[in-house]
């Protein structure tokens, strides 16, 4: 069944934790600009960038409620399916990418209990490019009615952290939030050998969506 948190009304959306650092000041400063921009030309002028840049911060992290998907595995990240690659050890591997425009919180792909939560520093390149392999990231292990699932958050050019929710040890329900990518990035998951992908290089993924594997 899906986690109690998915029962709330379809389409209800609230603000993704881990976003106060960036959100608040930033809306501070629009309120601030737009207060002061009634009295003075030069306010007004301010006014304009910082509440643009206030209402896109909200956009962006942005976390709506959704119906969980019934399925084997379903995706981490809304995004849309950047490569399809066997492993060397039999899994396979799908990446997806997350642009800007897309929400951030990424779900649990099935239900089981972490097992480990590790944070692997590096770089910051852009998250579609190859080099992306040796960025910033966070590699997740779940123990899960199919074995140990691997999922990875990786962090792109412009997203310089990863806040994860949960420890080792939380037991999770399929498509619970588990963590925010701050910006542009991507989220690998490895499927276990003799799982059947379902999506395709170049489709649209929706977290706690859409369907991975195939019966």
């Amino acid at each position: 069944m899906p986690h109690s948190q998915t029962s709330a009304p379809r389409g209800r959306v609230r603000l993704a934790r881990g976003a106060s650092p960036w959100l608040l000041p930033t809306v501070a400063t629009a309120a601030l600009s737009l207060t002061r921009a009634r009295r003075s030309g030069r306010w007004a002028a301010v006014a304009v960038p910082t509440t643009a840049l206030a209402a896109g911060m909200l956009w962006f992290f942005r976390d709506p409620e959704r119906e969980i998907t019934q399925g084997r595995v379903i995706s981490p990240a809304d995004g849309v399916v950047q490569s399809i690659m066997p492993w060397k050890d039999g899994r396979t591997r799908v990446a997806i990418f997350m642009s800007p425009l897309n929400v951030h919180v990424n779900r649990a792909p099935l239900a089981g209990t972490v097992t480990s939560v590790e944070h692997i520093p590096g770089g910051f390149v852009p998250a579609f490019n190859k080099e992306s392999e040796n960025n910033e990231r966070v590699v997740w292990h779940f123990d899960t009615e199919l074995g140990d699932i691997e999922m990875v958050q990786i962090a792109g050019a412009v997203a310089r952290r990863i806040v994860p929710y949960l420890p080792q040890g939380t037991k999770v329900e399929q498509g619970e939030r588990i963590g925010l990518i701050r910006f542009g990035s991507r989220v690998d998951i490895y499927l276990p050998e003799g799982i059947d992908v379902a999506v395709e290089v170049g489709q649209t993924t929706t977290a706690g969506v859409t369907r991975i594997d195939r019966d």
